[in-house]
């Protein structure tokens, strides 16, 4: 049997009639599919129990990019730069991200899902970055172009487990990110500037990971697949884990 995958769509307004619309793209489910995963689409409901009724019947939830988080919620003033998602959804990605965690299941944050996941274990974020780090690289493309960079994987993480060691060019389209890791996280990647780009539980037994690109996009590398590939894989039991030995008594 192949492993179901809940992937949460996205909300947008329709600029003919102002009606919400649950989208997603297709990247998504092209790439758990190559996988060997069955996307389950999620939309954002209101009622909590119909979300618990989708997290109970998938064995792994991909939650995917966005708009930013309302920065009231994260105890923050607004800024002009915040474009935030409709509270209907993001309203509906934290009922089930919290879910996710009180399952430990098996779960691939992207974009600004990863910035949730973040904050969902006590972390911070930064509300802009050309201002909160002046001297940090682009991490967008001011016209809305695509934007590459490089990041650093962090040896001895499930990340490099599925990247390989060393250096990788992301795509990258963004103007918050992690500024304190939240409890229990660790960075996984970081970009020339010192931003982390990728973090994951440093519990062995649950594979939890969240990455500032996007490897469902066009501008997507070949490498990005394998994240799929590791993503599924985990959903299955199949997370390789001699990175993180378990350290006996003598």
């Amino acid at each position: 049997m192949k492993p179901l995958i809940g992937v949460c769509s996205d909300l947008i307004l329709s600029k003919k009639d102002k009606k919400p619309k649950s989208v997603l793209d297709c990247g998504y489910v092209d790439g758990i599919f190559a996988a060997g995963g069955i996307p389950v689409i999620i939309p954002p409901m209101e009622r909590e129990e119909i979300l618990e009724e989708y997290i109970d019947r998938v064995d792994g939830l991909l939650m995917t990019g966005g708009l930013d988080l309302n920065p009231v919620k994260l105890g923050k003033r607004p800024h002009p730069s915040i474009k935030p998602m409709l509270p209907r959804r993001e309203d509906a990605d934290r009922r089930l991200m919290k879910m996710a965690i009180d399952r430990k299941l098996p779960t691939l944050c992207v974009g600004v899902s990863m910035q949730l996941m973040n904050v969902m274990f006590g972390g911070t974020i930064h509300t802009h970055l050309p201002e909160d780090m002046p001297r940090a690289l682009p991490h967008f493309d001011p016209y809305d172009g695509t934007h590459r960079h490089t990041v650093f994987v962090t040896p001895a993480t499930r990340l490099e487990e599925i990247y390989g060691e060393g250096e990788i060019r992301v795509n990258s389209n963004h103007h918050q990110g992690i500024r304190t890791l939240g409890k229990g996280l660790r960075s996984s990647a970081l970009a020339p500037d010192g931003l982390v780009e990728a973090i994951e539980m440093m519990d062995p037994t649950w594979w939890m990971v969240g990455v500032q690109w996007h490897p469902e996009n066009d501008s997507s590398s070949a490498l990005d697949r394998q994240l799929f590939e590791g993503f599924v894989e985990a959903t299955m039991g199949k997370t390789t884990l001699q990175l993180f030995p378990t350290v006996k008594a003598a």
